[in-house]
């Protein structure tokens, strides 16, 4: 039980952070993978909890996926070192690191074990995975990306949680499955430029922040919650502002990351990526509007003496940053026109 002390957690959270910075910041790919395996070996204790089964399989699953990529990824390290240089064992290569970065980070076509983890962790872990989790992967991937490979599993990232999303009760799955869509946004930002990619990511880390810390003050796991007890309209309204932020609609402060990465898109002529991507947020605004709208029109009086109501300052500062998103392309209009 010392072990999961909450000393020992700050430590393992410490180590987590460190890592990365070990994996993004070396000059080989031998010190990559290092940062890689430290990082992984210092989440599985922040997720695993001895009084919960689910964290426990979650942790498990983790660490199984991840010790895969990471062979994959060692794998790909030594055909580099002794395969002869020309055009074929390039590509071949290129595809092996990318796709071992590919399952790390929880992108298509690796990405069922991404939803079924979700489900397992606390609001908290989740908001790690979805963030801090994706950097080193993605930061790596930048160095050695084959280009053609990248705009397949873009499209394919943004297509899957798009459609994934549909009849799914849970809101960490359905989280996770926006997260998926919105990785092959950030593949794209990557793509163009890793300024675009840190704004992007920037902008994304803050509004899931948002989310997570409301479902977790609110201790909400599933849709029907939101509509089984009266929670306050304040807090609907609160969670309906960061939903449409997430989901990308233009008067928030989601849309303005996305924003110019289709400016990028349609510069360098790819219209139809464009236009597909655009499409698939609107699919995923159609989620995101099925639970306001639910929320927000169900009426229960079996529990009408029941109302959730939060007294607590950092509530405020969340309220804050919600009507920031709400101002946001304001903002954004008046910088870049």
């Amino acid at each position: 039980m010392l072990f999961y002390s909450n000393s020992n957690k700050m430590f393992f959270l410490f180590t987590l952070i460190f890592s990365t910075l070990i994996s993004i910041s070396s000059n080989s790919w031998l010190g990559c993978w290092i940062g890689l395996e430290i990082n992984l070996l210092s989440f599985i204790p922040l997720i695993t909890n001895p009084n919960n089964l689910l964290n426990s399989e979650a942790s498990l699953k983790y660490f199984l996926t991840q010790s895969i990529a990471s062979i994959n990824f060692l794998f790909a390290i030594i055909l580099n070192l002794f395969l002869m240089k020309n055009f074929f064992t390039n590509n071949l290569i290129s595809i092996l690191i990318n796709s071992s970065l590919f399952m790390k980070m929880g992108s298509t076509p690796f990405h069922m074990w991404f939803p079924n983890i979700m489900e397992g962790l606390s609001w908290m872990n989740c908001f790690i995975l979805m963030t801090w989790q994706k950097i080193s992967p993605m930061i790596l991937l930048s160095y050695y990306f084959n280009i053609n490979f990248l705009m397949f599993i873009m499209i394919f990232n943004v297509l899957i949680g798009a459609i994934g999303g549909f009849n799914q009760t849970s809101l960490r799955k359905l989280m996770a499955f926006s997260s998926i869509n919105n990785l092959g946004w950030m593949l794209s930002a990557l793509l163009i430029s890793e300024n675009l990619w840190m704004t992007y990511f920037f902008f994304y880390s803050f509004i899931i922040s948002i989310m997570c810390f409301l479902f977790y003050m609110m201790n909400i796991f599933y849709i029907n919650q939101m509509f089984n007890f009266n929670i306050n309209f304040y807090l609907k309204f609160m969670i309906m502002i960061n939903f449409l932020s997430l989901g990308g609609l233009p008067p928030f402060l989601g849309f303005f990351p996305k924003w110019l990465i289709i400016n990028f898109l349609i510069l360098n002529k790819l219209y139809i990526i464009s236009f597909f991507f655009i499409t698939m947020s609107l699919i995923m605004l159609i989620f995101y509007i099925r639970i306001i709208y639910s929320s927000l029109m169900f009426f229960s009086f079996k529990f009408k003496w029941f109302k959730i109501y939060i007294k607590n300052k950092i509530f405020m500062l969340i309220n804050f940053f919600s009507f920031i998103s709400l101002l946001g392309m304001i903002l954004s209009t008046f910088f870049f026109f």
